[in-house]
């Protein structure tokens, strides 16, 4: 098989895992992805790529205003160019991630001068839930909120 048929085949398969909604076998909705509106996908792409570590996947619509990043298995992050509404976003709706060492996690952010903190916004302190899962909270370059925490 020529590498373009190959390459062109690897796209597709890639396009119908992460396209349209999933269903189980029970018929209920499963995640598939998340859209964030960014005014610079270029500074988004940066952020989720460099800060956040998460890996691009292939770009269904073949274009320049949007990048797909892979979450989760089955699940991406769409990120969408163009002229989001300038709002202030509430901390309550955030994207959450979790990683295997919280205290690592916020020596990668220091070296990228991510400013993160707590639920109330105290700057580099964590937040710690009653169930032991040590949580940090800190906005991507559009404001949207994100949770970074050790649950297992």
């Amino acid at each position: 098989m020529k590498k373009t048929n190959l390459l062109n085949l690897v796209l597709l398969l890639a396009t119908l895992t992460f396209s349209g909604v999933c269903y189980a076998q029970d018929n209920k909705p499963t995640m598939n992805h998340v859209a964030i509106c960014t005014h610079d996908l270029k500074r988004s792409v940066a952020f989720y790529n460099d800060v956040m570590e998460l890996t691009k996947i292939p770009n269904p619509f073949h274009d320049t205003v949007h990048q797909w990043f892979a979450i989760g298995p089955g699940n991406a992050l769409h990120v969408i160019q163009a002229d989001c509404p300038a709002v202030a976003h509430d901390i309550n709706n955030h994207l959450c991630f979790s990683v295997p060492s919280i205290e690592g996690f916020m020596k990668h952010l220091d070296q990228f001068n991510i400013k993160y903190g707590d639920w109330a916004g105290t700057y580099k302190k964590t937040q710690l839930r009653t169930d032991g899962v040590t949580q940090i909270y800190f906005q991507d370059p559009d404001g949207y909120w994100i949770e970074v925490n050790n649950a297992k």
